[in-house]
């Protein structure tokens, strides 16, 4: 029987097993092939029990991830044309999402801008060359020799640790990798290629491995589309929150004395973190949970009794104090089991919904750390809901309705959905019945469909102890950001015999939700500050006023005008200095502090001010207390 050919254009047709997919699509119509749902090369061959094939190009996410991929062999190959005593590592993604990395060994050399202007143009050689891109199967001892010869020690530790008997290798003129793919046809399917930086990477990671220098560029169909990209990625620089915020002098990150992964908050954004707590705990109460405090530290018997101590003893710090195990907390969840436990329960209580404004700390990798986005300490904004199996969807619903009213409050309207589910074929993967995770999926399902949410399924992605919603929160440049999850677990409950009392007077165990809606205090405060570049919202900006006198003769007035702002509640200081008023005026500018307002003999003579708007600009002169209602209008919902 024929397979059914898909091309990106959604045209189809019928085509003949045992031909090579690339010689019977139009040419330079797709970059990779989906075979009965397996990302597969165009070279490949049509296997004849084929029944679907996909066409992938640019437009698809898996297309640009294979071209990206392959711009990954091309840059190493020109690194190991100009600088042969390179050593390959692997290749990574960027933390843009975008484009491509490799990361590349080279004993006492570093790269320079010159350097990569160089690797840039030999790419584009290679590009023109066209060189055609093979799949090889090679044995593990095969292999093993091959990387030997080539003097390969990180492909060689990595096929150390292969438990396949077969692995592939591909090739393009001289050069080889060890790699699953798939890859394009050809070198020449790349069109478009930037070069954009070095940095250093520990190997996978562990900074106890050597110093890598990992190679980051992009490339794309065409040149327009490099051109943007290349835009949007200076939007990115102009917002980066790790120049931002210690420019704003919201925080700082001194690795050098406290460690890498850990953060100083200064009072301006220990101010901002305030509002933002304080705020959580509002809402959260408005919407039926109860605030707990849990400790920071705990016997390793806890986390033993959980699981963590097993799975994730290396992400936790552990110490001894007379002779007995701690755990400084990697989670929250455990503790607030022993709160739910502290006696017995009954089907009318619940659900029950406990919210903690919660800090641990995992031992990230360095090499994985990235400023407030991924820290070693965090605050979750993290709850825990117990409730019956009945009662699952509806809270699911409440929990999705709370996430909207926050990201929306915070100013962010967009997201992608994401629902993980297991694979019904490895049932001993899991924890739970059948019934269990039907019953889940289901009920995260309708939850989902009745908010009216579009989502993608993401089969096999859930983790052992129940299925989840993740939600990605799209910023003011289109960049997705996890925040939001939403986690059933069968796990816990049956650790810890969490149950209630039903209606039938027998135990039954509670069915557990995780959930956090911003994910961490500080990778949002990051996403924010990113967000907005620093220009927060009035109601979330440290220093909401700043009042300037035109001259010192007026710096009376301004104190006054000053302490009746403060007494209404008004974040606000004063400047008076003795600096030029153009030069106070541009400082309020830097500072990114949404009103300036400007007195002089006019605005005292007459009880006024004059009141300045950051990015719109003078709004005119107006009463003290007509300046007030202003800023309470503005910011009165919060």
């Amino acid at each position: 029987m024929c397979p059914l050919m898909v091309l990106p254009d959604g045209s189809k047709r019928k085509v003949e097993c045992e031909q090579r997919i690339v010689d019977l699509i139009p040419k330079g119509s797709g970059l990779v092939a989906k075979v009965d749902g397996k990302l597969t090369d165009l070279t490949a061959t049509i296997p004849s029990s084929s029944k679907v094939i996909e066409i992938l190009d640019f437009n698809s996410a898996e297309g640009r991830e294979v071209y990206w991929h392959t711009s990954a062999h091309i840059l190493a190959q020109a690194v190991k044309r100009l600088f042969p005593n390179a050593m390959l590592g692997i290749s990574t993604t960027p933390t843009t999402g975008v484009g491509f990395c490799y990361d590349f060994y080279v004993d006492d050399y570093t790269f320079t801008s010159e350097d990569l202007k160089r690797i840039e143009k030999e790419m584009k050689k290679i590009i023109k060359e066209d060189l055609s891109i093979k799949r090889e199967e090679l044995s593990v001892e095969e292999a093993k020799k091959l990387f030997s010869k080539l003097n390969e020690k990180f492909k060689l530790e990595l096929l150390e640790e292969m438990k396949s008997e077969v692995v592939t290798v591909y090739r393009q003129g001289e050069f080889v990798d060890l790699c699953r793919g798939p890859h394009l046809p050809s070198t020449g399917f790349v069109k478009f290629i930037k070069v954009l930086s070095v940095a250093s990477a520990y190997w996978r990671g562990d900074e106890s491995r050597e110093s890598m220098q990992r190679i980051c560029g992009v490339s794309f169909p065409t040149k327009e589309m490099l051109e943007e990209h290349l835009k949007w990625l200076e939007e990115v620089r102009r917002r980066d929150h790790r120049v931002i915020g210690p420019s704003l002098d919201l925080f700082s990150m001194p690795s050098e004395v406290i460690g890498p992964g850990l953060i100083l908050w200064h009072p301006k954004g220990a101010l901002i973190r305030s509002i933002i707590e304080d705020y959580l705990r509002k809402v959260h109460i408005k919407h039926g949970y109860q605030l707990v405090y849990t400790p920071h530290i705990a016997y390793s018997t806890l986390w033993q009794m959980s699981g963590h101590l097993e799975y994730y003893r290396e992400l936790m710090y552990a110490f001894k104090k007379e002779g007995i195990e701690h755990v400084i907390k990697p989670m929250n969840c455990p503790f607030h089991i022993l709160i739910y436990k502290s006696k017995k329960r009954s089907y009318k209580e619940l659900p029950i919904r406990y919210f903690e404004l919660g800090t641990v700390y995992r031992y990230e990798r360095s090499g994985t750390l990235h400023g407030l986005l991924r820290a070693r300490g965090f605050t979750q904004d993290d709850a825990h809901i117990f409730c019956t199996r009945g009662q699952l969807n509806e809270e699911v619903v409440r929990v999705l309705d709370l996430m909207e009213e926050i990201l929306s409050d915070f100013g962010f309207e967009e997201y992608e959905v994401e629902l993980s589910t297991w694979d019904p074929s490895k049932p001993e993967e899991y924890m739970g019945t059948k019934e269990d995770w039907e019953n889940a999926e289901s009920a995260l399902k309708g939850a989902l469909e009745e908010k009216g949410y579009s989502y993608t399924i993401m089969p096999g992605e859930a983790a052992f102890y129940g299925p989840k919603i993740d939600v990605k929160l799209i910023d003011a440049i289109g960049r997705r950001w996890q925040c939001t999850t939403i986690q059933v677990d069968f796990n816990l409950p049956k650790r810890f015999n969490v149950t209630y009392v039903g209606p039938d007077g027998r135990e039954h165990l509670v069915v557990m939700v995780h959930r956090a809606l911003l994910g961490s205090v500080e990778r949002f405060f990051g996403i924010l500050v990113e967000h907005y570049a620093g220009d927060f919202p009035v109601w979330l900006a440290p220093i909401q006023v700043r009042v300037i006198p035109v001259s010192n003769k007026f710096n009376e007035y301004a104190l006054r005008v000053y302490e009746k702002l403060s007494s209404n509640g008004i974040r606000t200081d004063v400047d008076v200095s003795s600096a030029s008023l153009a030069y106070k005026i541009r400082q309020g500018e830097l500072e990114k502090i949404p009103y300036v307002i400007v007195v002089g003999k006019r605005e005292e003579a007459t009880g006024t001010v004059s009141v300045r708007r950051r990015k719109v600009g003078d709004l005119g002169t107006m009463s003290v207390d007509e300046f007030i209602n202003r800023l309470r209008s503005e910011i009165k919902k919060f």
